[in-house]
């Protein structure tokens, strides 16, 4: 799933929705994850790698989609070279005709997938065909599991939508009331007022307190035009969409999401509806180095295959399967994962695609997710050990979200775990690509992770002789040790040892990793 965090609590009503946020514009942001402190030392790498030459990288983001004709993605964009462009034919042969710049599971010739159920109720919408209308009594002791589990989401699922579409109106009603609100504080305290002039208005009646705390709001940029609007997409696409089992997510394609032999559907459209995620991940990784526009990526000599498996929405197994496996065979060496879900349907064919990969030595690097939960303790899928699993996949690595505050290290929305997550990497305030060759300051651990796609990608640019294998061993080798650094823990915010958070304990650390990458290609 795409993961957005919007956060906004007026007097009129207070509602917070932990995924992906939405910030502004800031120009101490702009590459600070490439810098040193808590950034990744990125800047520094490159100056060690001064006189040496690099190879080209294929990286996959599986994703919503990349806008390709991005102005800082020029010339960073997979080529296919086997495929002549538009001509109507699979002139490759690999089952995908005109993939010239990778595919999209999200859509068929001309049509395109852009909303998707959760998962849970997809799980819930297949139960309700059993159980709708029964009490446990009616239920045979074989069944009683899956009738919990009906009861349980049904439960969560309506009360959550229900909860949604009450606070969709209340976002579509101060939308509407908003340039009135917005005319009346300029009337009051002129076009470019400030939080200073906000604090010092009179506000006797309930009304003038209201306009007053909304007027903070718009003062410190917390609330505008925009971000109303993306309120509304948001709780729209949560109540009317995700939470709705009886909304049909595969009409646009066509095939059975359950018959993972039916391989070849979709489009080649690798941008889609909604690139905006997708994109921002790219940027991350790969957006043209040094040329004053918006952040550097991190890797400069990469190509990016764009693999749209993921909608607004939670993602189908089946497409995260075939969507790994089409990565591995069109030549991708690293794999960037920016999505997860609490649920799965098909864990063992996601984590055959995923064994596949690790069998080619292919790096999967996953977002850690932002639920800011313990992901030892709680489920998020596709997971680096299934509970069936016999096999450790060394190609796995999982990413955490750190900040640029020592004293807040860890970013409050990011899961954590002792075991399942490996490193932490800087997922706040990043300010990357998006659609229409525009930026915007993002955050998530699906940022956290293009980081270290980026990292593994550099380092297998200009240490080739090297094993993915060898390079992941590199970078979480080299990470930065903040053990004994107190940060408040995701979630609920009680002070813990950073180095608790994950495997390493640490933050990813570019020049670290090449000077480690040196030292192992000095030895072979």
């Amino acid at each position: 799933m795409k993961k957005r965090l919007i956060t906004l609590s007026l007097a009129l009503f207070s509602f917070g929705v932990m995924n992906f946020f939405y910030g502004q514009e800031n120009s101490d942001i702009i590459n600070w994850y490439n810098g040193k402190g808590p950034g990744m030392n990125t800047e520094k790498a490159y100056k060690a790698l001064k006189k040496k030459k690099s190879t080209t990288v294929i990286v996959a983001v599986i994703d919503s989609g990349i806008d390709i004709e991005h102005k800082d993605l020029k010339g960073k964009i997979w080529v296919n070279e086997d495929e002549i462009p538009n001509n109507g034919i699979d002139d490759d042969k690999n089952g995908y005709i005109d993939d010239v710049n990778g595919w999209s599971f999200l859509g068929s010739p001309g049509q395109n997938q852009k909303y998707a159920r959760l998962e849970k109720t997809r799980i819930y919408a297949g139960l309700m065909e059993r159980f709708d209308g029964k009490t446990a009594a009616d239920v045979a002791s074989a069944d009683k599991a899956d009738y919990d589990l009906y009861k349980k989401l049904k439960k969560e699922i309506e009360d959550e939508r229900n909860g949604n579409l009450q606070a969709l109106e209340q976002y579509k009603g101060l939308q509407e009331a908003f340039p009135e609100i917005l005319r009346q504080l300029k009337q009051k305290l002129g076009d470019n007022f400030t939080t200073e002039d906000v604090e010092k208005m009179q506000a006797t009646t309930p009304e003038d307190m209201q306009l007053k705390q909304i007027g903070m709001y718009i003062a410190a940029g917390q609330l505008s035009e925009e971000q109303l609007a993306e309120g509304v997409a948001y709780l729209d696409a949560s109540a009317n969409y995700q939470l709705n089992p009886a909304y049909n997510d595969r009409q646009f394609i066509g095939d059975n999401p359950h018959d993972f032999n039916d391989t070849h559907y979709g489009n080649n459209d690798v941008e889609g509806p909604d690139a905006l995620h997708g994109t921002h991940v790219g940027g991350i990784i790969g957006a043209v180095r040094g040329n004053e526009l918006g952040g550097d990526g991190v890797a400069e000599n990469i190509k990016l295959m764009s693999v749209r498996a993921v909608p607004d929405g939670d993602e189908q197994d089946k497409d995260i399967a075939l969507a790994i496996r089409y990565a591995v065979d069109n030549g991708a060496s690293v794999i960037n994962m920016s999505f997860g879900k609490a649920y799965s349907m098909h864990q063992k064919e996601v984590y055959e695609a995923l064994a596949y990969a690790d069998s080619k030595g292919v790096l999967l690097v996953h977002a850690a997710g932002n639920d800011g939960q313990n992901v030892d303790v709680q489920d998020n899928f596709p997971s680096s050990a299934y509970s069936f699993q016999t096999k450790k996949l060394d190609h796995y690595i999982t990413i955490g979200a750190s900040t640029r505050y020592k004293d807040k290290l860890a970013a409050d929305f990011s899961n954590y775990g002792k075991t399942k997550v490996d490193v932490f990497a800087p997922g706040f305030e990043i300010y990357s690509t998006v659609p229409q060759s525009d930026y915007k300051n993002l955050q998530g651990t699906s940022m956290a992770a293009p980081m270290v796609a980026g990292v593994a990608a550099l380092l297998k640019s200009y240490f080739p002789e090297l094993s993915m294998a060898q390079i992941k061993e590199a970078i979480l080798k080299s990470a930065k040790s903040y053990e004994g650094t107190t940060t408040p823990q995701p979630g609920d915010g009680v002070a813990v040892d950073f180095g608790a958070l994950s495997v390493t304990g640490g933050v990813v650390d570019v020049a670290a990793a090449v000077k480690m990458c040196k030292a192992m290609s000095s030895k072979k």
